[in-house]
């Protein structure tokens, strides 16, 4: 969340905030004035404890001195008593108000960031890579995988329904040398590798910013717990609550685990294939910085720079977009997004998002530092997808085929597959 004082301070900025994520401005309005009224109770309901505090010390002397109080101020407790037990409901209703509408706040998008209502307002930052030159009519990648016996989706959209999906024989190697390759990449680089809890509590959602606004997104519970869509929530509150050293940071993490989004409002898009699925496998990275924006856009060109070179040694050629305010997520101060081209769809389409919040979600998981000059402040934080398969795989299975129907295997994945080619099986 937002600091309130930068509220109080540039309630305009935070409006055009709104407006531009395509979300309601005039929340603002309603929390400054929840935020004033707070603020009043609070004040009446200080002085009526320190009142009631100071009444309190005089009974104890006259107790000493008489053995018992006056009836003056036996009646001035009651009458603080009273006036506390009509306000303080009403400033625990305030309280909680103003915490709903702080939650429901967006971050500020940083300068140069586009301004933007939808896709069309992305910009192509850069294109790297040949596209492949084929001189055979490429085919997508469930045509390919269906023949080649690498995944079946007809038995399991009947065990599992629309969406799911087996992958088979090379095809489940594949995808597993995809992450175990991601992974280690970024192991080279110095990130602690984790397994991530897939259940994870409102809290962490609320924390990470996918609620309030991603609630119809995900998968819940009889418990409560929420199946979550990316490692990112619980590697990003994996030190919630906690105060951390400045000597501690950066503190990286790459986290895998399987993901879960019911892809609402999808319907019709891609029903073919595994590109739009309700489960998927993902390697993510998380990255805690000092609170400077300067160094965190740093980190946020690195990380995107990690999944640029796992895509370089894939050999697949991709573009990075820079994403405008209205098709960025609201917590989200700057968004990349990589999209990766796929020739049997004749287009690019996105693998990989990288965003940097700075202090949004930390204040509102209370992760903090101790800065070198003895201050508290709360870390910036960054997350960008490594590699998040089936997605990931599809891009290879159509940018490595062949006349034949067969599959080249990228070289740097042959050992982990075990083959250099795959082949219908006779």
């Amino acid at each position: 969340m937002l600091d309130i004082q930068f509220i109080r301070d540039n309630p305009e900025v935070v409006k055009n905030a709104c407006k531009n994520k395509q979300l309601e401005s005039s929340i603002i309005d309603e929390l400054l004035a929840v935020d004033e009224k707070r603020r009043k109770l609070q004040y009446e309901v200080d002085n009526l404890r320190q009142t009631a505090n100071q009444n309190a010390d005089a009974v104890k002397k006259e107790v000493q001195a008489n053995g018992k109080p006056s009836a003056e101020l036996i009646a001035n407790g009651k009458e603080i008593k009273t006036e506390l037990q009509g306000i303080e409901p009403e400033l625990k209703l305030a309280e909680e108000a103003f915490t709903t509408l702080m939650y429901s706040v967006p971050n500020v998008p940083a300068d140069e960031v586009p301004i933007g209502k939808d896709e069309e307002g992305n910009v192509v930052v850069r294109t790297v890579g040949e596209l492949p030159k084929l001189d055979f009519e490429p085919k997508q990648h469930h045509e390919l995988m269906e023949a080649l016996d690498l995944v079946d989706t007809v038995r399991a959209v009947r065990i599992g329904g629309f969406r799911s999906y087996f992958l088979k024989n090379e095809g489940l190697l594949l995808e597993q040398a995809i992450l175990n390759y991601s992974l280690k990449l970024l192991r080279n680089e110095g990130f602690t590798a984790m397994s991530a809890p897939i259940l994870v509590n409102k809290e962490a959602m609320e924390g990470t910013g996918y609620f309030p606004w991603g609630k119809e997104d995900h998968y819940k519970t009889q418990d409560g717990q929420i199946l979550a869509g990316t490692a990112e929530v619980a590697l990003t509150a994996y030190h919630m609550g906690e105060t951390l050293s400045e000597a501690d940071l950066p503190v990286k993490m790459v986290g895998i685990s399987p993901c879960f989004r019911r892809e609402v409002g999808t319907h019709g898009k891609d029903t073919q294939g595994i590109i739009r699925v309700h489960q998927f496998n993902k390697v993510e990275q998380v990255v805690y910085t000092i609170a400077d924006e300067d160094e965190t856009q740093k980190w946020h060109e690195k990380m995107t720079g990690y999944a640029e070179q796992l895509l370089h040694d894939l050999g697949l050629p991709y573009q990075v977009l820079l994403m405008c305010t209205g098709d960025m997520g609201a917590g989200q101060r700057k968004k990349y997004d990589i999209e990766t081209w796929f020739p049997g769809q004749n287009k690019y389409r996105e693998t990989h998002s990288a965003s940097y919040f700075n202090d949004f979600q930390s204040r509102r998981l209370g992760i903090k530092y101790q800065a070198k000059d003895g201050t508290t402040k709360h870390v910036f934080t960054l997350n960008n997808t490594m590699a998040a398969t089936p997605r990931l795989l599809a891009a290879v299975i159509e940018n490595y085929q062949q006349a034949d129907g067969s599959i080249i295997v990228p070289e740097v994945l042959q050992d982990f597959v075990g083959t250099e080619i795959i082949t219908l099986k006779k």
